[in-house]
């Protein structure tokens, strides 16, 4: 075979060999994220592509859900070194029992992670937390194009959709709260304080806090407490949940003085009414239970009890509803 034609020939096997690489590559990468297709009943993991990162996500889907009807949406965002389906497991958090009861949808988003699975992972929720504090990561898009892509699998009241979260999670949650209120109705923060430094919302938004007053993470009266991150670059100088209810007091322009609503052995609820467009401000603590969530059975090893004077899911429901008929 002249030299010519051996040439051509490699050249067109390598040409070949380059092209079904690409085509693999390319049918991999729209294999990884999941289709926007309508979602079924019960607890799905999906992933969904944002900003060239893939993100896992569980969205789980009550039994008693009508496709005809909008659905309530709620989103649980987890504490800083944990991952969605950390905070999907019933044991630890309920709010998939809960979702079951009361017929909304909840989805547990997932920020990056170099880790399986999404583990490790944390929020840029301003201030903190860790690497995606530290990439910067947008995480206010990706929430915005996850409620997006749930909505075409779904049906969503666009009314009502909620967040939540925990400790990084509940500052997620406030940031949302800052910087999305055009989106979500109302958030709860549970052992997370405000991490921004500059909050302006679009409108003023219901918001309810809960911390136990022996919290050894996200200080009380301000600050890191000793069972924070190990690597204190990692986290911040916690703003204090005083200033951080008054903050929204401010901003909703509630009443200063506040109103009990609970006062049971362990915890009492304060709630801040007469505010703008009847957005309150809610804050229950609890004497004990740490860095945990109140009313679960299962915390991390070694870590306090949580406290069983709430049920942090129950009060947390009921303030959005509460919210969503105002």
């Amino acid at each position: 075979m002249p030299g010519h034609y051996c040439k051509q020939l490699v050249l067109a096997l390598l040409l070949a060999v380059n092209l079904t690489g690409v085509l693999a590559a390319g049918l991999r990468e729209h294999s990884e994220q999941t289709p926007a297709k309508p979602a079924s009943i019960g607890s799905h993991e999906l992933k969904l592509r944002f900003q060239g990162v893939l993100r896992n996500y569980v969205l789980h889907i009550p039994r008693t859900h009508d496709p005809a009807r909008p659905a309530v949406l709620v989103m649980a965002f987890y504490g800083g070194g944990g991952h969605a389906a950390h905070m999907a497991d019933d044991e630890r958090y309920g709010l998939i029992a809960k979702a079951e009861r009361e017929g909304f949808i909840v989805v547990f988003p997932n920020d990056y992670s170099k880790f399986p699975r999404g583990r490790l992972a944390t929020w840029n929720a301003g201030g903190c937390c860790g690497d995606a504090r530290d990439r910067n990561s947008d995480d206010v898009g990706f929430v915005r194009a996850l409620v997006d892509e749930i909505g075409a699998q779904v049906r969503i009241d666009r009314q009502r959709i909620f967040a939540t979260g925990m400790s990084n999670g509940g500052m997620m949650a406030y940031r949302l709260a800052c910087e999305a209120a055009d989106l979500f109705h109302a958030v709860a923060s549970v052992a997370g304080t405000e991490a921004l430094a500059d909050c302006r919302p679009a409108r003023p938004i219901p918001v309810l806090h809960i911390h136990a007053r022996n919290d050894t993470h996200v200080l009380f009266d301000g600050g890191a407490g000793p069972d924070a991150f190990r690597d204190s670059a990692k986290v911040m100088n916690f703003v204090s949940v005083p200033e951080t209810v008054a903050r929204w007091v401010k901003r909703n322009r509630c009443d200063s003085r506040p109103r009990r609503v609970l006062d049971k052995p362990g915890a009492y609820c304060d709630e801040y009414s007469g505010c703008a467009e009847t957005a309150t401000v809610r804050l229950c603590v609890t004497d004990a239970g740490g860095h945990s969530w109140p009313g679960v059975q299962t915390t991390r090893r070694g870590k306090e009890e949580a406290s069983q004077a709430l049920q942090a899911n129950d009060v947390i429901w009921d303030f959005f509803k509460a919210s969503a008929a105002r």
